[in-house]
């Protein structure tokens, strides 16, 4: 949390940085966030939220609409970039095994959003940490034809860039203060985060202690509803 908060004041001491530096920046965590899987842990939701806050008090000397096509650029090219390392890559990338920046329980989760929400899944994704990273890795691990992927990867990333940019520009325009609680609002997006991740976690896991009793029970043999003589 601190650094994305000495990211955005380091932007600040110069207005050459935020003009360039910060703007490209911003984009290429965004496309590394969503394009590999060792980047879920960057900023994703917030990130977006607090650019389109410091570009509406003029603090990110860039227009909304130039703001907007970077980051919706870099969130469906990185898409693109997993769903491609997934759909050529996906044999080692099942065989491979648990690291620090990797876990096959990644992939199990999201597997349970494709099963939970359908191919609509790319579009819920964009606004679940993690599961937003891997899951265009799992469509292509999957095989999912190109063109459906593509309009889902479209429409999820317009969705989310516009939301989350789109509110976070406005309430800098009409509420320039806002930028004096940069902190608070980290708190409140990693609050929702953490909470969205460990529900989902624990739904995931019930629904497989639910399935694997179901399984249990229907393996048992039935008792033969033969007439015993006496």
């Amino acid at each position: 949390m601190d650094q994305i908060v000495e990211f955005f004041r380091h932007l600040l001491d110069s207005e050459d940085i935020i003009r360039t530096g910060g703007l490209v920046l911003i984009t290429l965590i965004v496309f590394v966030e969503n394009g590999f899987f060792f980047g879920f842990f960057l900023p994703g939701d917030y990130l977006l939220f607090l650019s389109g806050v410091f570009a509406g008090t003029k603090l990110l000397s860039v227009s909304l609409w130039l703001l907007l096509m970077c980051i919706f650029a870099a969130a469906v090219l990185g898409a693109l970039t997993s769903y491609i390392t997934g759909y050529y890559f996906g044999a080692k990338i099942k065989n491979r095994p648990d690291s620090l920046f990797f876990k096959q329980k990644y992939i199990d989760n999201t597997r349970d959003a494709f099963m939970r929400y359908g191919n609509s899944a790319l579009i819920v994704a964009r606004f679940l940490p993690v599961v937003r990273t891997f899951s265009p890795l799992l469509a292509g691990l999957i095989h999912m034809p190109f063109q459906y992927f593509m309009l889902y990867n479209i429409v999820g990333g317009a969705i989310w860039v516009i939301t989350l940019v789109g509110s976070g520009f406005y309430f800098g325009d009409r509420f320039p203060g806002i930028v004096d609680y940069v902190q608070y609002i980290i708190i409140f997006f990693l609050a929702v985060t953490t909470f969205t991740v460990v529900k989902g976690y624990l739904n995931s896991r019930k629904e497989k202690k639910l399935k694997t009793y179901k399984d249990t029970t229907s393996s048992r043999p039935r008792p033969s509803l033969r007439s015993q003589t006496p």
